[in-house]
């Protein structure tokens, strides 16, 4: 069995940017360098790759990670100098920032948000960590393009001017209004909270939920 690790990518908009979460190592490899969370595979602990995810996130983290998912797993030779090959199973969450309280654990002695997109090109990260956020960070802009939304992406219920600054957030580049509130519309991708309205300074707007 090839040396094994779980790496966790975890998203958030932080203050209306979408932001990846990095650790800093507190020991070798790459002192202190900054790296997405993980940890080993332990066979005699984690009856699955899904109970392995969470285990390493409350080791790391100090939290279980909500809706965290299968991501991709990279693997090959020179990618981590503890052994002659060496396979990572990457698992993607998204994550409410203020709710989900996230503090430094085992072998982590800083953790931070980054603007995920500074974080995918930043090759100073250990491992061929900056490579899997930048598919991380693919993946989920391929899936807002489809009006697929990841739970914990935006808390509900939200206003629909509030799902399309989250989707422009996430994609980087503004969105047409009509265009995406007809998109939305056909997809049926939310459906709306009965009696629920956001008021505020401006007029009263319909609060929605996922479908």
């Amino acid at each position: 069995m090839p040396f094994t690790r779980l790496e966790l990518c975890v998203f958030s908009l932080v203050e209306g940017e979408l932001q990846v979460l990095l650790a800093r190592r507190a020991g070798e490899p790459y002192q202190g360098r900054w790296a997405l969370p993980g940890g080993v595979l332990r066979i005699d602990l984690d009856a699955d790759l899904d109970a392995a995810a969470q285990r390493v996130a409350r080791e790391r983290l100090g939290t279980g990670l909500p809706s965290a998912s299968l991501q991709t797993a990279v693997g090959g030779k020179d990618r981590d100098p503890r052994a002659p090959w060496a396979l990572s199973v990457v698992y993607r969450s998204a994550v409410l920032a203020g709710q989900v309280p996230v503090t430094p654990g085992k072998r982590v002695s800083e953790l931070r948000w980054t603007p995920a997109p500074q974080a995918a090109a930043d090759r100073r990260l250990a491992f061929d960590h900056a490579r899997i956020v930048a598919q991380a960070l693919e993946s989920l802009r391929a899936e807002v393009s489809e009006l697929r939304f990841a739970p914990g992406l935006l808390e509900e219920p939200f206003t629909l001017g509030e799902l399309q600054a989250a989707s422009e957030a996430v994609l980087g580049r503004a969105l047409d209004k009509s265009s995406f509130r007809r998109k939305i519309d056909v997809a049926a991708v939310v459906e709306p909270v009965e009696g629920a309205m956001r008021t505020g300074a401006f007029r009263p707007a319909q609060l929605f939920r996922l479908a």
